[in-house]
């Protein structure tokens, strides 16, 4: 019922170091690091596969240990692998960076690996005919050649209305050379999605100094039936063409690290939408506030639970609803 499409990524995420021997006026050892899987499209597609929904992954899966990784992982959390497609090019790898705050920055290594490679082909073979949800977004969805493709295929699901279609840009900077580029491809994706999800950071790479009660309203009168910012801690938003601007402020945790925490939002997000059958844009856009906040306060319970634990370990179904009280 939901379909995820993009990268596949291993998060390189600092580990403890070991302490230098008593004495030992040398210089400390270097930083040691753990693989986990990671990526967009495979942490939202775990994520709402652990909430309980047939989830299907489609993404071009890398040879080597780290693709086995990344495949192991998907499968082992209930994600369909139908539509995973061998490649021979080099697994994506990220460095993450993360602050006292356990936010997360990251340095990317990722020329010439599987996950920009998509051809039309390859996107219509894989594509699986039950999808009622399908996500798109991050790197995969801007960057050349394969972003050509992924855009094909977002209008097509789009026209014929047979899926809900999401977007989150989830904006890499530093992996960006054409700035003008992306923004324009960004701007086309979110103008034809049904559902666009985007970051407060990204808001401001995307259009620098804007305000985001401006830029959620303004988005959803260009295409989407709902846009949702969130912002952290702080309050997320979200507007609907001509409805009110709902904001809604996400639970206070222990935060370990906010890695995939944007990831689960959208999972809960679509799970939410999943449980109440608002599986199309008229019936989005004719939610009743209540409801939407309803659904949108969950997928934040979600997200808060994933940054209680080190790495893209979003919540099972039945902590989340423990979690609920």
């Amino acid at each position: 019922m939901i379909t995820v499409c993009g990268e596949l990524v291993i998060d390189l995420i600092p580990a403890s170091s070991p302490a230098p021997p008593a004495g030992h006026r040398a210089a400390p050892p270097p930083p040691q690091y753990a693989a986990f899987p990671g990526g967009n499209a495979l942490n939202v597609a775990v994520a709402a596969a652990r909430l309980g929904n047939v989830v299907h992954l489609m993404s071009r899966v890398g040879p080597g240990p780290f693709g086995t990784l990344l495949r192991d992982h998907a499968t082992r959390n209930g994600v369909s692998p139908d539509a995973l497609l061998a490649a021979a090019e080099p697994v994506s790898l990220a460095v993450v960076e993360l602050s006292d705050t356990g936010s997360a920055g990251y340095s990317f290594h990722t020329v010439g690996a599987a996950d920009w490679q998509w051809t039309a082909d390859e996107l219509a073979r894989t594509w699986p005919a039950d999808t009622r949800i399908v996500h798109v977004g991050s790197i995969s969805s801007w960057t050349p050649p394969g972003s050509v493709h992924i855009a094909d295929l977002v209008r097509r699901a789009r026209s014929d209305g047979r899926a809900l279609v999401s977007f989150d840009p989830n904006v890499r900077p530093s992996l960006i050379a054409d700035a003008a580029a992306v923004r324009a491809r960004i701007t086309d994706l979110r103008r034809t999605a049904d559902l666009v999800k985007v970051s407060a950071e990204d808001v401001a790479w995307l259009e620098p100094g804007a305000d985001l009660d401006d830029v959620v309203t303004r988005w959803a009168t260009e295409g989407p039936a709902l846009v949702v910012i969130t912002d952290g801690d702080q309050p997320l938003r979200a507007a609907r063409a001509g409805g009110t601007l709902l904001r809604r402020r996400p639970p206070v945790v222990t935060v370990v690290d906010t890695v995939g925490a944007g990831d689960t939002f959208a999972a809960g997000f679509f799970s939410g939408l999943v449980r109440t059958g608002v599986l199309d844009r008229v019936a989005l856009l004719g939610l009743p506030d209540d409801d939407l906040a309803a659904l949108l306060d969950d997928a934040a319970l979600a997200a808060a639970l994933a940054c209680t634990r080190a790495g893209a370990n979003p919540p099972t179904l039945e902590e989340l609803t423990a979690a609920r009280g």
